[in-house]
């Protein structure tokens, strides 16, 4: 049998080397090194999805953080230069139960540990991944070190007491483009600006699939440098770390909304929630998987989504008691009727659109005045179910509303 197929925890560690997980309160976790050697710091979080290793680790949103899957087997259909949804892994380590090095499909160019290695990624086998998520769903989201080599743990000590926390840090310098660039699709009819705060590859081609060519610009771009542009609609992508730093891109969403189309995703939706005059806050231990129930207030349908982010939309006093009152003594939330959830922002008149059944966090926003919509989750998915596509389908109808696109 081809050593591919083992799995990396039954190999041995390098003579004089160890591999471990530690976190800040002081918690160890041993398991088997893989990948490329080394000590990385970073937030630790964990994803509850069964499938998409690669795209989750590719994905810009991850910037800065290290990931543990709680699906015990990672691995085991390799790695593809098709499932990448950037040109790199942005995830700072990885944590795995159990992790093979297949490459046994028609698609994977690589294994695992293999593409991992020329990633220059540290990750960790054998570790106890459920009490590992149990502890960050108890005590939060955390600095850790993820290891594989001989380090002396007072330096990790030291350094994990040094690692900068991810509140306040403004990430998407590090991950958004240099320059703009355009794509352009067979289906192009609408001419949509990206604003490029971490975009995946599947959103840009989910908008293309829906009828639109893209330019995508760097996160800095200003609102008059877009609209010279002359954009059938703005898009505002996903990307890493707090929003609240991001004054910047509140501003030129600021000056956007009311004149363009607008449609933000992820950390999109928080931005332009600030530009609305909303604000945002971190979460205990963030929302990252491919299974999380949220509910359409406008149709009532409930839609299993994919998520990953660590901070939400901050609600006006009043609203938020409400939903908490709902929220109380039930195992899942009640969403209310959406005419209860209305909000006067700077804008005018919007509405929560979506609510997150698990928690009652805020997962969408409509403006009533303006062509302006977002939500928290990620409709292209990439990993995770297909419900909420029909969202690049309604952002090119508003632009078709608004300016007449054939």
């Amino acid at each position: 049998m081809s050593t591919q197929s083992e799995a990396i925890k039954s190999r041995p560690a390098p003579v004089g080397a160890s591999a471990a997980v530690v976190l800040e309160d002081g918690t160890v976790y041993e398991g088997h090194g893989f990948g490329a050697s080394g000590a990385v710091y970073g937030e630790i979080v964990f994803n509850t999805a069964m499938t998409g290793y690669q795209e989750v680790l590719t994905d810009p949103s991850y910037f800065g953080q290290m990931v543990t899957f709680t699906y015990p087997l990672i691995g085991n259909y390799g790695a593809s230069n098709a499932a990448n949804e950037s040109d790199r892994v942005h995830s700072r380590a990885v944590i795995v139960r159990e992790g093979h090095n297949l490459a046994r499909n028609s698609t994977a160019e690589q294994g695992f540990a293999e593409w991992l290695s020329a990633q220059g990624v540290t990750a960790v086998s054998g570790i106890d991944t459920r009490a590992l998520t149990r502890r960050l769903r108890s005590a939060g989201a955390m600095r850790a070190c993820v290891y594989w080599g001989d380090f002396p743990r007072e330096e990790i000590a030291r350094q994990l007491r040094e690692t900068p926390l991810m509140t306040g840090r403004d990430l998407v310098g590090e991950v958004t483009c240099q320059a703009p660039y355009e794509l352009e699709f067979l289906r192009g009819k609408c001419r949509v600006v990206a604003l490029d705060y971490g975009i995946k590859r599947s959103i840009i081609k989910r908008l293309g699939a829906a009828g639109c060519n893209v330019t995508v610009v760097p996160a800095a771009t200003s609102a008059a440098d877009i609209l010279a542009l002359q954009p059938d609609g703005v898009f505002l992508s996903n990307g890493p770390g707090d929003p609240a730093p991001l004054t910047y891109a509140v501003e030129t969403v600021r000056n956007l909304v009311g004149k363009v189309p607008i449609f933000g995703i992820c950390l999109g939706h928080q931005i332009l929630s600030q530009a609305l005059g909303l604000s945002t806050y971190k979460l205990k231990f963030g929302h990252r998987g491919a299974n999380h129930p949220v509910k359409n207030l406008d149709t009532g349908h409930v839609e299993i989504t994919s998520q990953n982010h660590g901070f939400a939309v901050e609600l006006p006093a009043a609203i938020g008691e409400r939903l908490a009152l709902a929220r109380s003594g039930n195992t899942f939330f009640e969403a209310p009727p959406s005419g209860e959830l209305l909000l006067d922002t700077e804008a005018g008149k919007a509405a929560i659109s979506h609510l997150n059944l698990y928690d009652g966090t805020v997962e969408g926003i409509r403006c009533l005045e303006a062509p302006a919509f977002s939500v928290q989750y990620h409709p292209e998915a990439s990993p995770g179910p297909h419900d909420s596509r029909y969202l690049f389908d309604e952002f090119v109808k508003l632009m078709k509303a608004k300016g007449g696109v054939g």
